[in-house]
């Protein structure tokens, strides 16, 4: 068989990019006191990237322990994943605790919570690919919730598709650029994913890259806050939001749905 230079290289670089990998993916998962959902979480992520191993991409899966009481980090570690620690109870710190130690090219952070699906990963591996987005976020699926609940999740998702807003439960984004906006808003105890987007969204805007809701495969998060929380928690807890938005976010004694710890 006669080989030509050209061949030989092509069959070199799709060597090194199936069998050893030519792009590192860093799976984010802030954790407090998830003993019940974790291993679960995990085990949807590992499954999900080897059906996706064609792409040739290596990850690394990184839970930030964010001052759990329970098996967290034991059942983490367990796991397979690399645990760090995070002493303050706050999600946006968790977050960056995580993406303060990532050696991925890309960031993915996703709640301990959710379960990821083969389809998700496809889609955010082609992205990644194509080299056009500097980040995503995802459409949510939440099995086994109230009606009033899947009505709020139906508009939560045409607001995100239509303003580009990513849901907390997945947020998508090149490395880089989340360093160069700043990353986090260690200011805000919720909807930092928000202010991620829209930060995100302008550096897109000025280096010619998108920012986009990924729809065809939404990730499933749990609908344990409708079971927990009763209907005047909800709503209680959205007033707090409508009547004083910046000084509830600001606030962790006002999002008590966030941070009273009920599992």
């Amino acid at each position: 068989m006669i080989y030509d230079e050209r061949s030989v290289m092509a069959e070199i670089t799709e060597f090194f990019i199936i069998e050893i990998g030519y792009m590192r993916i860093s799976f984010i998962i802030p954790a407090f006191n998830e003993e019940q959902l974790i291993e679960q979480c995990l085990r949807s992520v590992a499954d999900a990237v080897m059906a996706n191993r064609s792409y040739g991409y290596t990850h690394e899966v990184i839970v930030v322990n964010n001052n759990s009481t329970d098996a967290t980090a034991r059942l983490a570690k367990r796991a397979g994943a690399r645990v760090v620690f995070e002493p303050i109870n706050h999600i946006a710190r968790a977050r960056t605790a995580g993406a303060d130690v990532a050696k991925g090219e890309w960031l993915i952070f996703m709640d301990a919570d959710c379960l990821m699906n083969a389809g998700l990963v496809g889609d955010m591996f082609e992205l990644i690919k194509q080299g056009r987005h500097v980040g995503a976020g995802s459409t949510l699926y939440m099995p086994d919730q109230p009606r009033w609940a899947e009505i709020l999740l139906r508009i939560w998702t045409l607001l995100s598709v239509q303003l580009g807003w990513a849901a907390g439960a997945l947020i998508v984004c090149n490395a880089i650029a989340f360093k160069e906006v700043g990353g986090f808003d260690l200011t805000l105890y919720a909807a930092e994913e928000i202010e991620l987007s829209r930060k995100l969204k302008k550096y897109g805007r000025q280096h010619k890259l998108k920012f986009a809701i990924l729809s065809k495969h939404p990730l499933e998060t749990s609908s344990r806050k409708t079971k927990l929380y009763s209907g005047w928690e909800i709503t209680r807890q959205f007033f707090y939001l409508v009547l004083s938005p910046l000084g509830s976010l600001r606030n962790k004694k006002k999002l008590p749905m966030w941070y009273d710890g009920r599992r």
